[in-house]
């Protein structure tokens, strides 16, 4: 049975398990009660602000229910409510802080060419069935930051059949969908066949797209194979190589922008290495074609903050870091646009290359595997 021991100030407590023990302020359980007063029982919303919630409560009581529920009695305004001890352990926040800027969740695992011996990928048509196959694939979008889609219709607008499998397409300038149509030995230079360096894609907006999905429709050109690099494992690469330099391209923002068009300009600030405060690593903004003048790096940082850049690019172009595939007709890939960086590589020969590109967001991937993943995890206990 589980141990609760109030402090004397009544501002915590410290609840003991086999695991080890934790403590909980009285102001964040307060805060955190999951009974129907506090809650609503259809979506979980809270009820109550903390202005509605004495700025000096305490803990009154503690104890332990029969049932194994921590049940807890608050002053001055006499609230009672109890908490599920595992609920308590999976929200816990009495642990040590990350000591090293640029760390990951465990869920998140850096990779470089190796993986292509296990390339993440599953069948449209398993896919399409939903269940375990479908949270298999969308673990590994999450886990590696990409995964492909297999022997899909090599038919126009296929791609949005594969955003409906996990969320929803975000429209742009570019409108819902575009055309990646290029020919080799073509009449207009805007139809080359020349490589294209990794990057991310519309780092210019604010916030990016954070799903991209690109869909192979046509696929005769000699070359022009797809590649993808790891832009965790190479800042965390940087980090280890240079410290100062991972500071620099976290620390300070670059600029990015587009006006290839009329009556629009996209312009926005941010680092190409991008910190949570408590240091995580949560995302990548590496675009030379879209960069614009940096001026929020002082005079004396600046020749120091090109030379990380220049590193960065550096360990992004080394064909160690890369996984390389070729699109068959039907098949696609879906990145994670705020951690994986995308890349094509030059043509030859003859032939076309016609892909169909659109964008998405992380949020209605993670919503539809968490939820998947939940469900999975109710029907295991009953």
């Amino acid at each position: 049975m589980p141990s609760v021991t109030v402090d004397p100030s009544g501002t915590f407590l410290t609840f003991g398990r086999s695991s080890g023990s934790l403590r909980f302020h009285a102001i964040w359980l307060r805060d955190n009660a999951q009974d129907e007063e506090t809650r609503a029982a259809s979506n979980g919303q809270r009820l109550v602000a903390l202005r509605d919630i004495p700025a000096d409560t305490k803990i009154e009581t503690a104890n332990m229910s029969a049932s194994g529920r921590l049940e807890i009695r608050f002053a001055p305004d006499g609230k009672e409510t109890s908490f599920d001890p595992d609920w308590l352990e999976a929200n816990a926040y009495d642990h040590m802080a990350p000591a090293e800027k640029g760390w990951l969740p465990p869920e998140i695992e850096t990779w470089d060419s190796g993986l292509m011996n296990g390339l993440p990928s599953s069948d449209f048509a398993a896919l399409q069935r939903g269940g375990p196959e479908l949270q298999e694939w969308l673990e590994q979008i999450v886990r590696y930051g990409f995964a492909k889609v297999e022997n899909a219709p090599a038919e126009a607008g296929t791609l949005f059949q594969i955003v409906d499998l996990f969320g929803y397409v975000r429209e742009t300038n570019y409108g819902r969908h575009f055309e990646v149509r290029t020919e080799v030995n073509p009449t207009n230079l805007a139809f080359t066949g020349l490589g294209l360096q990794a990057h991310t894609d519309n780092p210019y907006r604010d916030p990016v797209p954070t799903v991209q999905v690109l869909h192979c429709l046509e696929n005769s050109a000699a070359g022009g194979e797809n590649m993808v690099v790891d832009g965790f494992a190479a800042a965390l690469r940087l980090r280890e190589e240079n410290p100062d330099g991972f500071e620099l391209l976290a620390n300070h923002c670059a600029r990015f922008e587009y006006m290839g068009e009329a009556g629009v300009c996209l312009t926005s600030r941010r680092p190409m290495i991008e910190l949570a405060p408590d240091g995580a690593l949560i995302g990548i903004r590496f675009n030379n074609r879209s960069c614009a003048a940096v001026t929020d790096v002082p005079f004396e940082k600046m020749e120091a903050y090109y030379a990380a850049y220049r590193r960065f690019g550096e360990i992004i172009d080394n064909s160690a870091m890369e996984v390389t595939f070729k699109l068959a007709p039907g098949d696609a890939f879906v990145v994670d646009n705020t951690r994986v960086l995308h890349a094509r590589k030059g043509y030859s020969g003859k032939g076309n290359r016609w892909l169909q590109g659109c964008y998405a967001d992380m949020d209605g991937l993670r919503s539809t595997y968490d939820a998947m993943t939940q469900a999975r995890s109710l029907e295991a206990a009953e």
